[in-house]
């Protein structure tokens, strides 16, 4: 176990202080017709809007709302447009409705900036910059939270390339630059967040080495919060395979994933996204006593 300092995260008309007294919780709200973990089950905004209500409810203190899926073998790539059409909706009556801070999971710049115009103060970019490095500038321009997720390939290739033969150091050097860039462009060191991107371009001993080994990754970012999502992932499902070697399905993966949460907080995780919230909270707040005492 290893403590980590307390860090402000800037995330412009908002600020979450103190960061590291306790592990901020990252509720996810997909609002897409073929998630994974939800099959399109909060793609309407009546029913994303009671998804988001209960989940505040429930502790969290970030909605992620995201337009595209990224699962394996997924539905083509969205346009800009059809994207905007689904998120922008549900983030204008969540920053109407609720004072948690809204998390936009997007990679171009047109969807970024409009969420941050309707009410969104992070952009979580999963291919930190890679894809649209123009995010950066939207992002500084607003002063908004930045979360940059290491992941290889194109947008088409995240999920079929070959292993890289060291995912530690591809990680570190890959973000390094990531958020070099981002500050060359404007982005202010205290709203930038790291997320090693379980899942995305890695195999499955990759992931596991990663949350295994992610003291090194915050030893490596000193001063940087980091981010993790193992909710649901494949990954999980494989561990949990049955006798047959059948990967656990998604909603026999909670058990799981609290487990890899708990790992994931004791190594130094500062934020966790999650789907499972009030699972999430409890465990978190077990896992964050051990941690302080």
């Amino acid at each position: 176990m290893i403590p980590y300092m307390v860090t402000d995260w800037n995330i412009g008309g908002k600020r979450i202080l103190h960061i590291g007294e306790r592990t901020l919780i990252m509720g996810v709200l997909n609002v897409t017709p073929d998630s994974f973990s939800d099959g399109g089950e909060f793609f309407s905004l009546d029913k994303a809007l009671v998804h988001t209500e209960q989940m505040i409810a429930e502790g969290a203190d970030i909605i992620d709302v995201g337009g595209e899926s990224t699962r394996p073998g997924g539905a083509a790539i969205v346009s800009a447009e059809e994207e905007l059409e689904r998120v922008l909706p549900i983030i204008k009556q969540l920053a109407a409705r609720f004072d948690v801070p809204i998390s936009v999971d997007t990679r171009p710049k047109p969807v970024a900036r409009a969420a941050l115009e309707a009410g969104a103060s992070i952009v979580n970019d999963i291919s930190a910059l890679r894809f649209e490095p123009e995010v950066a500038d939207e992002a500084a321009k607003a002063g908004a939270g930045l979360v940059l997720m290491h992941s290889r390939g194109t947008p088409g290739e995240l999920h079929g390339l070959p292993p890289v033969a060291d995912i530690i150091e591809e990680v570190i050097t890959s973000l390094r630059s990531s958020v070099e860039f981002a500050e060359q462009r404007g982005v202010e060191r205290e709203s930038i967040v790291i997320d090693p991107g379980i899942g995305f371009g890695k195999t499955q001993e990759q992931n596991i080495e990663l949350i295994a080994k992610l003291d090194q990754l915050i030893a490596a970012f000193p001063g940087f919060p980091l981010l993790i999502g193992t909710s649901r992932k494949s990954f999980i499902g494989r561990i949990l395979a049955d006798t047959n070697g059948d990967p656990a399905p998604v909603n026999e993966r909670l058990h799981g994933s609290l487990a890899s949460l708990v790992i994931s907080v004791l190594k130094g995780a500062q934020i966790v996204r999650v789907h499972d919230v009030k699972a999430a909270v409890e465990t978190i707040r077990v896992a964050d006593a051990i941690r302080t005492s």
